[in-house]
């Protein structure tokens, strides 16, 4: 641990210096910096450069140490974080995961994901990360195995939003700082940090390539890892011009959200694709490879008018009506012998159907208060056959052409809840209420409104 200052060189000033830098560019006076903190050497030093700077600098400072449970040593780490954070006055949480690790994914990708899902939940202005100049190089060349795109192939950028609104954003004030410089700057102050053992092992990618390949390419390419940074900060420019163009490209094809299949067809198929990708990204949809992202495109751009038009990857289907494409989070087919009764309840959850039903007292509006009093009340799904009246000047029709007419789509029809007092169909969200519950200008009137989860805030009444 840290218990005395000695005189820096002037590379370690520097490095110091970079860091307080990136800070007075990118964070506001007293703004509350989140540390996520390994134990290992990077977020060791990072901490403590930190609290070096926290005298100088008007900000709070906390850690975050995430126990992921996989190394026999992982309560060890969690104490020895817990020890450091305290050593320096600095308040510090431990967040322990279960890795649930699905098929086809690696055990460090999986135990990522579910730190940034630790992450995403602080409660701070900024989480800082200890990522460096070497980092960047070797996701690069991973990337490049992979066969990423110029997205995944683009260079870390010091601030990042994360997927959720209410995260805070990434902050890495280490990435023009080399792993040199870092692991000089820890040997100058004596600091102490802990030894994952499972970075020692080839087997997995990152590990291959930072011992056996990257010390063949420094002795050939000295420079190699400035070289990779400025390439990733190539692909990062080509990437944002990318965006661009996707964005100008959405304004002429995309209407209320929805992407128009006519418009889609008379791009490119670069184009295409490229519009495609960033639709999906808008909607925080993790892609597909790049195979089943061809498929797609080659279905949509091929499907005739009167196709429905349903294709599945991950937690995503993507389905086609009325010439527009709808991405949407992958559903069940609800019950179709769900029941619930009414009893007058502010609202009903229907997690079945994922959404809620909420009822509002409003004179003169929506339902007949008095008429729902004389037979039980029920949500129910829709059968078929169903017949209704919202418009007491026509006659009583088909729901399904009702539904048709109001432009629902299909899949959707069998997943609206209904209501029925007794046998008779009352309320359909989306098309209204049957003319013989409505209610008076002078009566008590209920006003049922549906709210699905996933609905970006659309209320159907």
């Amino acid at each position: 641990m840290v218990h005395s200052r000695r005189k820096k060189s002037n590379n370690l000033d520097n490095l110091i210096d970079n860091v307080q830098q990136v800070l007075q560019t990118y964070i506001r006076q007293d703004c509350h910096l989140a540390v996520g903190l390994s134990g290992g050497l990077d977020s060791v030093v990072l901490l403590d450069i930190l609290v070096t700077l926290s005298q100088q600098v008007s900000f709070e400072l906390s850690a975050i140490h995430v126990n992921h449970g996989i190394s026999s040593h992982a309560a060890q780490w969690s104490h020895f974080c817990c020890h450091l954070c305290y050593s320096h006055g600095v308040p510090v949480s431990v967040s322990y995961v279960n890795i649930h690790k699905e098929a086809g994914v690696s055990l460090e990708a999986a135990a990522r994901e579910e730190r940034y899902h630790i992450f995403n939940r602080l409660r701070a202005d900024y989480l800082v990360l200890a990522q460096h100049q070497d980092d960047q190089a070797e996701t690069l060349l991973l990337q490049l195995l992979r066969g990423a795109g110029v997205k995944g192939l683009s260079a870390m950028p010091i601030v990042r939003k994360q997927s959720s609104d209410a995260a805070p954003p990434i902050l890495r004030p280490l990435l023009n700082v080399s792993r040199g410089s870092i692991e000089a700057y820890a040997r100058q102050h004596q600091l102490n940090w802990i030894h994952d053992e499972s970075n020692d092992s080839t087997d997995f990618n990152r590990n291959f390539l930072r011992h056996a390949i990257l010390p063949v390419l420094s002795r050939r390419y000295p420079n190699y890892v400035k070289t990779l940074q400025r390439t990733s900060q190539h692909m990062a420019e080509a990437s944002l011009l990318l965006d661009d163009l996707a964005a100008s490209d959405a304004r002429c094809c995309v209407e209320a959200g929805n992407l128009h299949i006519s418009a889609l067809r008379e791009l490119s198929l670069p184009r295409a694709r490229n519009l495609l990708r960033y639709i999906l990204r808008l909607q925080q949809v993790k892609l597909p490879s790049t195979a089943k992202l061809n498929d797609i495109l080659n279905q949509l751009r091929c499907a005739r008018k009167d196709t429905q038009l349903h294709v599945v990857f991950g937690h995503t289907e993507i389905r086609v009506y009325k010439d527009f494409v709808y991405i949407l989070p992958l559903r069940k087919l609800p019950p179709n012998h769900l029941q619930l009764k009414w009893q007058g309840e502010s609202h009903l959850i229907l997690s079945e159907l994922g959404g809620s039903i909420h009822f509002t007292h409003v004179k003169g509006l929506g339902l007949c208060a008095q008429k729902l009093t004389q037979t039980p009340v029920h949500i129910k799904m829709r059968q078929g056959g169903e017949r209704f009246s919202p418009d007491c000047k026509r006659p009583r029709r088909s729901l399904k052409n009702l539904m048709q007419e109001a432009l629902i789509p299909p899949w959707e029809r069998y997943a609206l809840p209904l209501m029925f007092c007794g046998e008779e169909l009352v309320w359909v969200p989306g098309i209204g209420i049957d003319c013989e519950f409505q209610s008076m200008p002078e009566e008590a009137g209920i006003v049922p409104e549906w709210r699905p989860n996933d609905s970006g805030g659309k209320i159907l009444k």
